[in-house]
């Protein structure tokens, strides 16, 4: 698949290159597993003098025997002794950057957590020392965010105040799915673009397996996804419990809970039989995986929260796959699919709430996007997007199908916000897959 987007990534990388001619920068690239982070680094180094060093899992000394041969061959530059601590390797590269700018691209960077924790320390003594002289653009890039921010952010850190810059990498935009899906199937429809966003969430490898796969409509992309040898069908499992370690048992039954609608924590409690609050604060704090979602105008301590899963597949693997793993492992992917089909309409009309309000926070003047429910349950409005600036007020309920849209009744709801919408010029709007 060709390189799409990431223009305003590649011009921050750019700068922060130019920059480090002149002064060493020392730069955290984070964001989830398969989003194009390496892709993306190695795109903005084309033609430029770059080392790049993948953190596997093996001991120190074979890591940095294969470091020492990558460095003596992209940078031609001799490297003194048999290296077998990181330490040495890294100074030797400081120093050799005081005489010759380059960058050095350092993946999955938290891994060296798990071959030797002190070279953290090492890094930053040497850092330290050599920063001044040097002129080096030096990228830490991770996947595991939570390890990411515990190693830059974290106030007992050794490294924590040593960036220059720190880039988090999301995943496409509406406007760009529409425009991949576009490139493969010119013809697609609504119905195609809503599967492609519900499976995808925009993670640029989903997108490319599905396109290469030539997975463009509904159904192909659903045959692909729930198919014999499928990567989607673990990949769920391999992307989080690295994250979550021995309590993953937990975390996964909570995110379950979540992906099937049980939003709240009392209904998440009553099911795992012990208070979740603190894993609830992880998923949504250290992990990044969740969010707290408060009806629109509501008081800053209010108790009407509801939890949602922030990416599109976790969702979808959590609600799917993640319980009916029997199902997989007896090859009947055709129950598997039969499940998915009978509750499309539903959870897919969910995700067409979603998809409407990160298009019109993407694509409107808007300053706030969101949704409302009263504690009763009674007055749900799909999206109410805000202009702040213009004091102007999108009030919208969305449907699959647009004969199903009562615009009476969303004139109903909105006036039980008569006084938090008073200084607002209120637009009522009907959206639908005819409008995506």
């Amino acid at each position: 698949m060709k390189f799409y987007d990431r223009q305003t990534e590649l011009e921050s990388l750019k700068q922060i290159e130019i920059q480090s001619t002149e002064n060493a920068c020392f730069t955290v690239v984070v964001g989830r597993r398969r989003v194009g982070k390496t892709y993306l680094l190695l795109k903005s180094m084309e033609g430029k003098k770059c080392l790049y060093l993948f953190v596997s899992r093996q001991s120190e000394a074979l890591l940095c025997e294969r470091f020492q041969q990558e460095a003596e061959q992209k940078l031609r530059f001799h490297i003194f002794g048999s290296i077998t601590r990181f330490r040495d390797l890294f100074e030797q590269l400081m120093l050799f950057s005081e005489k010759e700018h380059f960058t050095l691209i350092i993946d999955e960077f938290q891994e060296f957590q798990n071959i030797n924790p002190s070279i953290f320390s090492e890094i930053q003594d040497i850092w330290d020392r050599h920063k001044q002289q040097a002129k080096i653009n030096f990228i830490a890039c991770g996947s595991i965010y939570s390890m990411m921010m515990k190693i830059f952010e974290n106030e007992k850190e050794p490294l924590f105040g040593r960036l220059t810059a720190k880039m988090v990498i999301k995943p496409f935009e509406i406007n760009v799915l529409k425009q991949i899906l576009g490139d493969y199937n010119p013809t697609y429809s609504s119905e195609d673009l809503l599967c492609f966003y519900m499976l995808t969430g925009g993670v640029p490898k989903y997108v490319e397996l599905l396109m290469e796969a030539k997975a463009t409509t509904r159904k192909k992309m659903i045959d692909r996804v729930i198919s014999a040898n499928s990567p989607f069908l673990n990949e769920g499992k391999e992307m989080l419990v690295s994250e979550f370690g021995k309590e993953y048992g937990v975390y996964f039954s909570i995110m379950h809970l979540i992906a099937c609608g049980k939003t709240t924590q009392n209904e998440i409690d009553s099911v795992i039989g012990k208070n979740t609050g603190a894993y609830l604060s992880n998923l949504e704090k250290d992990y990044m995986l969740i969010c707290r979602n408060k009806p629109m105008f509501a008081a800053p301590n209010s108790r009407k929260a509801h939890w949602s899963i922030n990416d599109n597949y976790l969702r979808f693997w959590f609600r799917f796959i993640y319980p009916n793993q029997m199902l997989i492992e007896m090859n009947r992917f055709d129950l598997l699919k039969e499940i998915v089909e009978n509750q499309y309409e539903q959870y897919s009309g969910l995700l067409l709430e979603k998809y409407f309000r990160e298009k019109t926070a993407q694509n409107e003047r808007v300053t706030f996007v969101g949704n409302y429910w009263d504690s009763k349950g009674m007055n749900e409005i799909d999206m109410i997007a805000l202009n702040d600036i213009e004091k102007t007020a999108v009030v919208a309920e969305v449907k699959r199908n647009p004969q199903r849209i009562n615009l009476n009744d969303l004139q109903r709801k909105t006036e039980t916000l008569h006084h938090e919408l008073a200084k607002y010029d209120v637009t009522l709007k009907g959206f639908s897959l005819e409008d995506m």
